[in-house]
């Protein structure tokens, strides 16, 4: 439970964002240094990853963002600046070539008492992946 001046809350969220056409672009460095982008981003804007995995073709995280801000907002910012940041740094590898990196849509879900539950998935989202794809590059967030 997070508290402010006037207010106590709890706002947790199950996001999921893909890159353009769901590419697999996410490993290596730039899978390593999107994860540090989106934490230095989020600090900025006190939002906390409670979770978070990066996979080849999709991020997934927890976060937990204070009531002041909208879901859409805070995500349309982490997108954008992350985007600008990846090309700025990568922009000579084609796959991060344009600025608009991360497609336009996005899953969210209110996490609740589901929590344990939420961050079980999150974490058992490589083992699946590593099942179906083969090994990838062990890009946990905690």
């Amino acid at each position: 439970m997070e508290s402010q001046s006037h207010v106590r809350w709890e706002c947790n969220y199950h996001i999921v964002i893909v890159p353009k056409y769901r590419k697999r672009v996410l490993f290596g460095t730039v899978g390593s240094r999107i994860r540090e982008i989106l934490r230095e981003l989020a600090k900025r804007k006190g939002i906390k990853i409670i979770e978070g995995h990066v996979m080849p073709d999709h991020v997934h995280m927890m976060l937990s963002i204070p009531p002041k801000y909208s879901v859409a907002n805070i995500l349309g910012y982490l997108k954008g600046k992350s985007a600008i940041w990846l090309h700025n740094e990568f922009g000579s590898r084609k796959s991060v070539r344009q600025k608009s990196f991360w497609s336009t849509g996005y899953f969210v879900r209110t996490v609740g008492l589901d929590e344990e539950m939420v961050k079980r998935y999150i974490q058992n989202q490589e083992k699946k992946d590593k099942y179906e794809d083969g090994d990838q590059l062990d890009l946990k967030w905690t």
